[in-house]
């Protein structure tokens, strides 16, 4: 069984048991968080939602919050030495795991 659910403007695949990334949210590691933006659910039989699966929810376990490895980002223009400019991001997530999918 599996699901398709919508969190921070990202469309995520997920089966129970499974750990995922998804952009920070504001919880404490080892709260229970419910997705209710349920797009498709999948057993014997699939459900569509027109846009979501009506009383369908995936139920997970915040694992920690953390951040991605560092990108570097360079901008400049060509033929002109002063604009060359460098800098550095780091992406906040947050590691769930899948407990339940309830459709």
């Amino acid at each position: 069984m599996y699901a398709i659910i919508e969190t921070g403007g990202k469309q995520l695949k997920v089966e129970a048991g499974q750990s995922i990334f998804v952009e920070k949210l504001n919880v404490e590691p080892g709260d229970e968080v419910v997705f209710d933006k349920v797009v498709l659910v999948s057993d014997a039989s699939t459900k569509i939602g027109t846009p979501y699966v009506d009383g369908a929810k995936v139920t997970c376990k915040v694992e920690k919050q953390g951040k991605d490895r560092k990108i570097r980002i360079f901008k400049y223009k060509a033929k002109k030495g002063s604009t060359r400019r460098r800098q550095g991001h780091r992406q906040p997530y947050t590691k769930l795991s899948v407990e339940s999918i309830e459709a």
